[in-house]
């Protein structure tokens, strides 16, 4: 019998490396044998909110159980070899949650206008699946003109932090609106496009950025918004 978030045998998958630094990324086509389930799940089933959504410029409601586990029982193994994960490190589960883009680009806060981090952590990680048809932004990351930093590791977090803050408070401020292309802060050095039923997998500790188009992506409403799934592991 086939599971409403049953994953697909014959998906696509390929590894892009990008940035000076090289990160895989691992990029999985038509990832559920029946996408819309998802999207169903979310219109029907989840109550959308915006508290505790950190900086998120948006909603978020939790995903189902069953799909969590069937996503990462078919991705871990892999993401393991990929990004050489010592073998004595168990995969956690840290959160998950459907997520819908709504905040305004002229309501966005000073971080919510440059690209971010989720961990400093080395094996965390983030699943980011595309849910709903139609054409939406993608996902670009970024690397830090001044430092040159791509990823934020323990070691850099506090140069990065500080050199950061420094380029705002005395250099300009973020342009206004949600960040899709290269500043004078930041080079966009690879995007992802969107693609309905696709899931990236990506090291957290990447500067990333939602590529938002504001004329058609900001938008609450799950039955034709952005709607991503977003699930995010660490091994530890």
């Amino acid at each position: 019998m086939t599971l409403p978030f049953t994953v697909n045998a014959n998906k696509t998958v390929k590894v892009i490396k990008v940035g000076r630094e090289q990160t895989p990324i691992i990029v999985i086509d038509d990832v559920l044998l029946a996408p819309r389930e998802l999207a169903a799940d979310a219109c029907q089933n989840q109550c959308f909110s915006r508290q505790n959504s950190g900086f998120y410029p948006g909603a978020r409601a939790d995903l189902p159980r069953d799909y969590t586990i069937e996503v990462l029982q078919s991705i871990y193994k892999q993401v393991a070899q990929i990004h050489h994960i010592p073998q004595h490190l168990q995969l956690k589960h840290q959160a998950g949650y459907y997520s819908l883009i709504s905040t305004p680009s002229h309501a966005l806060s000073t971080l919510q206008r440059i690209p971010h981090f989720d961990a400093v952590s080395p094996f965390y990680f983030a699943l980011l699946h595309y849910v709903n048809p139609g054409h939406h932004g993608g996902t670009g990351f970024f690397r830090d003109n001044n430092t040159g930093f791509e990823r934020i590791t323990p070691v850099r977090e506090r140069q990065y932090l500080s050199s950061a803050a420094h380029f705002i408070n005395n250099v300009a401020q973020p342009p206004a609106g949600y960040i899709t292309a290269s500043t004078e802060q930041f080079t966009l050095h690879s995007q992802i496009d969107y693609r309905p039923n696709r899931l990236l997998i990506y090291p957290g500790n990447l500067l990333h950025s939602g590529l938002i188009a504001s004329d058609k992506d900001i938008n609450e409403d799950p039955a034709s918004g952005r709607l991503t799934a977003n699930i995010f592991i660490d091994f530890v």
